[in-house]
């Protein structure tokens, strides 16, 4: 195995998943809801964008993006770690999605304190 920071955005997601692959459903359910939300109120969260580094429109983009491959895959996503990581964390996607990654684990006290950690360790340095 390479050294942590050698790693990149896909394997850092495949090995997530193959160390809490029990917890991957719950979290693409979250990650629909974030791409739900953030759609419903787009004109509010167009107003307030201010990341210098893309424009709302690009994020948007990966917010479709990825609601559309968890749509497409399902549950096959839960069940294949390769899938999981090479169709929502490759490319500019990996933004979006460890973005999502650190909300679920930051913004309410995780139930699973070793995946939050594993989440800070690979997609929170």
């Amino acid at each position: 195995m390479k050294p942590l920071e050698q790693l990149i955005n896909v394997e850092k997601a495949n090995l997530l998943h193959q160390l809490f692959p029990s917890e991957i459903p719950v979290l693409l359910q979250f990650v629909q809801g974030m791409c739900v939300t953030i759609k419903e109120r787009e004109t509010e969260q167009r107003e307030q964008w201010d990341n210098g580094f893309l424009s709302f429109d690009f994020w948007l983009s990966l917010v479709n993006e990825t609601e559309r491959l968890i749509k497409r895959y399902g549950n096959k996503l839960h069940r294949s770690n390769r899938l999981f990581s090479d169709q929502l964390f490759d490319g500019y996607l990996a933004m979006y999605m460890a973005h999502c990654l650190i909300i679920y684990t930051t913004q309410r006290v995780h139930p699973n304190a070793k995946f939050s950690k594993a989440v800070d360790l690979l997609f929170n340095a």
